[in-house]
């Protein structure tokens, strides 16, 4: 695994310590090796995390007539069958080095190259006789990609921050991306929270030449269920595909390890590993105590189910908390209100101590069906029968629940239903795992967004299709894999999801909604299928979030941080917000008026951020005062 980072210079020569001081800025994604190149045109960094054939294949990488050079992140799962088709056609290999045969296969296939690949990376390629840069990113968005332009230049990098290093870019908020961030928990691509900087979206690939910028798709998934496919041939095929996904996955030079959180998907995965894998497996677990969040019992089951070398970490956040949240601000590289990045921060440090590579069960809720919230959408269908009135009248008397610390209390599921079946199903979907509605954001938010409008999926076939795709295009790239990515790689840990094989997203994209969904029971091919593989403890478990108790932490050991954050000031200061909104939800949240816990989380990581890298509020030539009177409030 690595991090990229380069950019063009046709205004004037790049000074070398401009490359060199933004590749060092990703140094933690791969502590390996790091090297530069440049020409007049351009200046590509990479730095490297070695896991397969640890004694060649450095970055940047050249091709023999050094014409055209590679920086390159991710892994190729199919390499060698890429490979050895290339050597049919003439190409000789210096390295075992999946970063070579990705080189040979865009000199052999241009950007047709980029169909043939199956794995996870970002990449950049520079052709020196065309005065060309291509960038192109994995199907689903498992490893990221930024670029931003400014005058003729592109800039690019595996995080942000290699981008915000650059004197040319404005530190200055998007109102468009903090519009979703405060309403989804995360910021969809094309998106960031930096004006100018966007992501390249899954699955597409970027040209510049000279200035002028084309982007295209290479991959669009397609939904489109069998209705002749009968649950035991899908089980066969999913058999098949999860064996061979996994049995890839695996390829590794250095000690690998399996995420064991004790749940139906990571359990998936470790039975595949196990049993394909020559030695004991190593696992890891992450726990805390809480009687809704402590889920140890399960993952020690599993561990002792498959015999593994069992590692786990309880977090006593008097201990470890503040720091890892401090540090959050850096490695997020920009703010994700989703507070399971904690987890993973502890889960991916303490993994790092015992081995470089680890696969996760990443992406199987988005495939089959896993969240609960696809439950909640086909309740809501049905409390939109009843009149509107009656539902906002019930959703009002919400605030007189008791309020609960538990990690997803009854109070807190009752009342983002009923505030749900306000809206229409897709903005209910994204409301089910958001923030701010509508009508908090105009009390809070004293911007109005600017083109902030999010492209929704059209054409799903089905009702519960349309809501999984949703998710697949922008919950799992930017909230999901977007949150492991970070921090995994701040500990220099390779994470890799089999589940998404883009082999399998395409088989789950053709099985009828029921299979999916049948009844209250989730991902019901996967859970039929793993039946009496797995211990009944595992498929009959739940599907359980990996979160934080925020509710009780920000009233407890996270308060002070959090006051001394969301002060009058800085507040005030930043002119982006409303100074009462905020410090009503803070009195609200410690006086146990309502559960606002991940309302708060959200703002104090974004604060945190701005501050440790210095972002300026947006600018507008409307006055905040006038903006924020100008939104309606909706709910």
């Amino acid at each position: 695994m690595c991090g990229i980072a380069g950019f063009t210079h046709l205004q004037s020569r790049s000074d070398r310590k401009r490359i060199e001081q933004v590749t060092r800025s990703l140094t933690h994604r791969g502590p390996d090796q790091q090297g530069t190149w440049e020409s007049g045109s351009v200046s590509l960094g990479a730095v490297r995390l070695k896991i397969m054939d640890l004694a060649s294949g450095d970055q940047p990488m050249i091709s023999d007539d050094g014409d055209t050079v590679l920086v390159f992140n991710g892994e190729i799962y199919n390499d060698h069958e890429v490979r050895r088709e290339l050597k049919n056609r003439g190409h000789q290999f210096r390295t075992r080095c999946d970063t070579e045969t990705v080189l040979h296969a865009f000199l052999e296939w241009d950007v047709e190259a980029f169909p043939r690949l199956r794995g996870m990376f970002g990449a950049a390629l520079w052709t020196e006789s065309e005065r060309r840069l291509v960038l192109v990113r994995d199907r689903v968005g498992i490893k990221p990609l930024y670029y931003a332009r400014r005058r003729d230049d592109l800039y690019f990098g595996s995080e942000l921050k290699a981008i915000l290093l650059h004197p040319e870019i404005d530190r200055r908020i998007n109102p468009a991306g903090l519009d979703h961030y405060l309403s989804m928990n995360y910021v969809p691509g094309p998106h960031t929270l930096v004006e100018g900087i966007e992501k390249l979206q899954p699955g597409h690939w970027l040209e510049w030449r000279n200035g002028a910028v084309t982007i295209e798709p290479y991959w669009t998934l397609q939904f489109r269920p069998d209705p002749t496919l009968d649950l035991e041939s899908a089980k066969d095929q999913l058999d098949d595909l999860i064996r061979m996904s996994v049995r890839e996955h695996l390829a590794s030079d250095v000690p690998l390890g399996v995420w064991a959180s004790g749940g139906l998907d990571s359990t998936t995965i470790l039975h595949y590993a196990a049993e394909q894998s020559p030695s004991r497996l190593k696992t890891f677990s992450v726990g805390f105590p809480g009687r809704s969040f402590d889920e140890s019992r399960y993952f020690r089951e599993v561990a002792e189910t498959y015999q593994t070398e069992h590692y786990e970490f309880e977090l006593k956040p008097e201990q470890d908390l503040l720091d890892a949240v401090q540090h959050l601000a850096f490695y997020s590289d920009e703010p994700s209100a989703d507070a399971g990045a904690i987890p993973v921060w502890f889960l991916s440090k303490m993994c790092r101590d015992e081995v470089t590579v680890a696969l996760s069960g990443d992406g199987a809720d988005e495939l089959f069906g896993g969240y609960k919230t696809y439950l909640a959408d086909r309740y809501a269908r049905r409390l939109r029968m009843l009149p509107y009135g009656v539902r906002s009248l019930a959703a009002g008397l919400t605030r007189y629940l008791p309020v609960s610390d538990e990690k997803v209390g009854l109070d807190y599921k009752i009342t983002r239903m009923l505030k749900g079946s306000l809206l229409g199903p897709l903005d209910a979907h994204l409301f089910w795992n958001g923030t701010f509605a509508d009508g908090d954001k105009s009390r809070l938010y004293r911007y109005a967004s600017d083109g902030g409008s999010l492209p929704l999926p059209s054409g799903a076939a089905g009702y519960l299709n349309q809501f999984i795709w949703l998710d697949q295009l922008y919950y799992l790239p930017d909230d999901i894999l977007y949150k492991c990515d970070r921090m995994s790689m701040a500990h220099s840990l390779e994470v890799r999801p089999p589940f998404l094989d883009h082999r399998l997203v395409e088989f789950a994209a053709s099985l009828p909604e029921n299979m999916k969904v049948r009844g209250g029971r989730l991902k019901f091919v996967l859970r039929d299928l793993m039946k009496g593989r797995l211990p009944k403890s595992v498929t009959r478990r739940p599907k359980e979030g990996f979160d934080i108790p925020a509710h009780h932490w920000l009233r407890t050991i996270l308060k002070p941080l959090l006051v001394e954050t969301l002060n009058e000031r800085d507040v005030r200061a930043s002119g982006m917000f409303s100074w009462e909104a905020v410090n009503e939800a803070l009195h609200a949240h410690f006086e146990r008026r309502a559960n606002l816990g991940y309302h708060l989380w959200g703002l104090l990581v974004l604060f945190l951020w701005m501050k440790h890298w210095g972002i300026e509020p947006p600018s507008h030539s409307a006055s905040p005062a006038s903006i924020r009177e100008a939104i309606p409030a909706r709910n």
